[in-house]
């Protein structure tokens, strides 16, 4: 009998809710979690001391086994944004290097590299693609002697396509150059091994897929690049000795390996923490292999029964090419904001991106959330 997710969540109070890729609910049991570190905050008295440590290297080791990682190679963040500035700041650009980022990419990927463009530190170089989806093969031809660094999506949040990651990666390292691979709409959702797809770097965001609070999120930073990436100023806890708080070091300081020297400040914060933990507990005990083989008979269902004679689609046709979503487009002008008030209205939520109406399913969606949107979309 198949599993019946829905107990897991909170009730939607009526809404089908398709919109994950945007903002992942909390499960239960993190809401539970959450509660629980706040009780903490209210009674300190009752807070362990090696919680500070603890729950962060908690968090390190189950990221790591989600993304087939070493704990040792993950830095806790605030979000995607944080390790892509980490990256900025800490590459050695020479006069005249490039990034190159794909156009229509998402905002932190501009956000990132154009004020260094700005400073004269490094040229960005928005490239367009051939067809009508980004693949690796329009970032090979624009790679040059210049490029050092390649910033890109594993999946991209205006269409969900996939991107062949290796590829792109074996032609960087080709060239001499790095990637940078935002697996924020990938991670939670599709299987991934961090080392076959052939990144430097990787960011993500913990509030989407991997249903944490906003706030939360990481940084991978391949073991190679650990001693090459300058370090600016790092947070405290990332000192040897740091753990022990009845006897910090004062002199002679000395920073930990690994990682964790990228974590972002105040990486302790147990009230987001607290509940990351359970839900990547969750999402480990499920299986990211149930969460996306659900998303596909879901999303096969919706393509399949999508009205073409106002609809279109607006993501790769075949299940290969995306990620755990889809997206369409009304094929009338101006129809996408009609439709996604129109929804909005059936209590049907979806995203408005780029002119297209991004559904991202979950273990919480049925067939029955689908017949509503599809009756939605045709009448």
């Amino acid at each position: 009998m198949e599993t019946d997710y829905r107990r897991e969540f909170s009730d939607f109070e009526g809404a089908a809710y398709l919109n994950i890729a945007n903002q992942g609910p909390l499960p239960r049991v993190a809401a539970r979690a959450a509660q629980a570190a706040i009780d903490l905050k209210r009674l300190p008295h009752l807070l362990p001391e090696n919680l500070y440590f603890d729950l962060p290297d908690a968090i390190r080791e189950k990221l790591a086994r989600l993304i087939g990682g070493n704990l040792e190679e993950i830095a806790i963040t605030a979000g995607a944004t944080s390790g892509m500035c980490a990256v900025a700041a800490g590459m050695e650009f020479q006069p005249g290097d490039e990034v190159i980022v794909a156009e229509g990419e998402f905002p932190a990927h501009f956000s990132t590299w154009l004020p260094y463009q700005q400073a004269g530190k490094v040229n960005v170089r928005v490239i367009a693609p051939r067809g009508r989806f980004i693949a690796a093969a329009d970032y090979a031809e624009h790679l040059t002697p210049k490029t050092r660094l390649v910033s890109a999506s594993l999946v991209r949040f205006d269409n969900g396509a996939l991107l062949d990651a290796a590829q792109v990666a074996k032609a960087c390292h080709a060239a001499g150059a790095a990637l940078l691979l935002d697996i924020t709409q990938a991670a939670g959702a599709v299987p991934i091994s961090i080392r076959a797809l052939g990144a430097d770097f990787a960011v993500c965001s913990g509030y989407k897929w991997l249903l944490g609070p906003y706030g939360t999120g990481f940084f991978w930073i391949a073991e190679e690049w650990q001693e090459r990436l300058r370090l600016g100023p790092v947070y405290w806890m990332a000192v040897d000795g740091a753990r022990n708080f009845h006897t910090l070091p004062l002199t002679g300081l000395k920073l930990s390996s690994g990682a964790r020297r990228w974590d972002s400040a105040e990486t302790a914060s147990f009230t987001n923490l607290a509940a990351w933990d359970a839900s990547l507990e969750f999402v480990l005990q499920t299986g990211v292999e149930a969460v996306a083989n659900h998303n596909r008979a879901l999303v096969d269902e919706i393509i399949e029964r999508l009205p073409r004679d106002s609809c279109v689609l607006a993501s790769p046709s075949e299940a290969a090419g995306r990620g755990a979503y889809v997206c369409v487009s009304a094929r009338k002008a101006n129809g996408n904001q009609e439709l996604f008030v129109k929804l909005r209205g059936e209590k049907i939520y979806v995203s408005l991106r780029e002119n297209a109406l991004r559904i991202s399913p979950y273990l919480y969606n049925t067939r029955e959330d689908v017949a509503r949107l599809i009756k939605a979309l045709t009448a």
